[in-house]
């Protein structure tokens, strides 16, 4: 990228499987946000895959003064369109917006015409079939770009709400406030048959798995997964497992999660939402000292964001959330970098196994060390693609 401190954190492609309809539509073209610095990287993988190239730089200070909106995180396409889920205002306060870009890359404006009682913005995901979006909550950029102060969660600075819109009109409709069971709702996943309403959220720092139907006509919401905080002799309470990624395998039947402080990852079959059965479970890293050395090479960090592939065998694997977030809980990571390994994931009867042979470790980085964060496939993965 032309500079550094951008905070590279998610990223998504200009087009996914909403755009079938058109022929001329080609998944080339990575949208890549700085959290930090809100420019929008715009990067050319056509050409050739192996080097990809920087096509366009949308400017933060031209997103702030013509939307004031800033930290963009999630990106979705939306058919030629694409929206962004942005967290703050221009002086980094809540609750952002969404930035709306056309096919070209041009800002068209804010997508949304009125956030309802929506209070802070993180992930988000639609599902046309239903005219429904729901989107989660993390925390004002002001609040979460330091790190993390436990005190500002009693003072009401992170999120415990989901919002669900009226996607045809862009305004949220209902809000579901989720509590203690709902702390910091972060990563958000519809089931990918277009026809199905059942969803799930991952609440970080409650470390629970939370999921949501229409039945009646009516959006509900239930907890089928917690995860139960362990003790540690440094800490003054127990270490909550935080939730910080989830995703869907694509027919729908195995739900991943990680637990960046204990450093596992989880594996549950949701053939029955409701009612989620554990089948599978890998260690690497975390604060609970149960895997610090995998297959011969120390992590720092914890499993953190994961990708699947759309056959469900492998999953990839990073160990950084937030730089200061990494800093204050890993500090180790400033000298060594973060990694990204592999997972076997047993697609007939679950279960998982880190692969032996695979192992990035992105300290050896030229300008390193580097951490690492979201993972894309030219083909198409389990978290970029929403059908029509």
């Amino acid at each position: 990228m032309p500079g550094i401190g951008d905070e590279l954190h998610h990223m998504g492609w200009n087009a996914c499987s909403s755009c079938h309809h058109d022929p001329t539509k080609q998944r080339r073209y990575l949208i890549v946000p700085g959290v930090r610095s809100s420019n929008l990287h715009i990067v050319d993988c056509g050409i050739d895959q192996k080097a990809p190239r920087l096509h366009k730089v949308i400017e933060g200070a031209e997103i702030k003064s013509r939307t004031n909106l800033s930290a963009p995180h999630t990106v979705h396409c939306l058919g030629s369109d694409i929206i962004i889920s942005m967290l703050g205002d221009a002086r980094g306060n809540a609750p952002g917006g969404f930035l709306h870009l056309n096919e070209n890359f041009d800002i068209v404006g804010r997508w949304e015409n009125d956030l309802g009682g929506m209070k802070f913005n993180y992930d988000f995901w639609y599902q046309p079939r239903h005219n429904v979006m729901v989107s989660s909550e993390w925390a004002a950029p002001n609040t979460f770009m330091p790190g993390f102060d436990l005190e500002e969660v009693g003072q009401l600075k992170y999120g415990r709400e989901i919002h669900f819109w009226d996607f045809k009109n862009k305004r949220v409709e209902k809000t579901m406030y989720l509590g203690e069971d709902g702390l910091v709702p972060l990563e958000v996943r519809f089931h990918h048959n277009p026809d199905s309403s059942h969803g799930f959220v991952g609440a970080a720092l409650s470390s629970n798995i939370i999921h949501w139907y229409k039945r009646d006509g009516q959006w509900i919401w239930e907890k089928i997964i917690d995860v139960e905080n362990v003790r540690h002799p440094e800490w003054p309470i127990p270490v909550p497992g935080l939730i910080s990624v989830i995703l869907i395998s694509m027919d729908d039947r195995f739900l991943y999660f990680c637990n960046w402080l204990h450093g596992d990852i989880r594996q549950y079959d949701i053939s029955d939402p409701s009612n989620p059965r554990f089948t599978g479970q890998v260690w690497m890293g975390g604060l609970l000292n149960k895997a610090p050395v995998v297959n011969g090479r120390r992590i720092t960090g914890g499993p953190q964001m994961i990708q699947l592939s759309l056959d469900g065998k492998r999953l990839y694997v990073t160990t950084s959330l937030f730089s200061t977030w990494d800093n204050q809980f890993y500090p180790d990571i400033r000298q060594n970098g973060g990694c990204m390994l592999m997972v076997d994931c047993d697609t007939e009867s679950g279960g998982m196994s880190i692969n032996p042979d695979f192992f990035v470790d992105f300290g050896k980085e030229p300008n390193g060390p580097a951490r690492c964060h979201e993972t894309r496939y030219p083909g198409g993965d389990c978290t970029s693609d929403i059908w029509l």
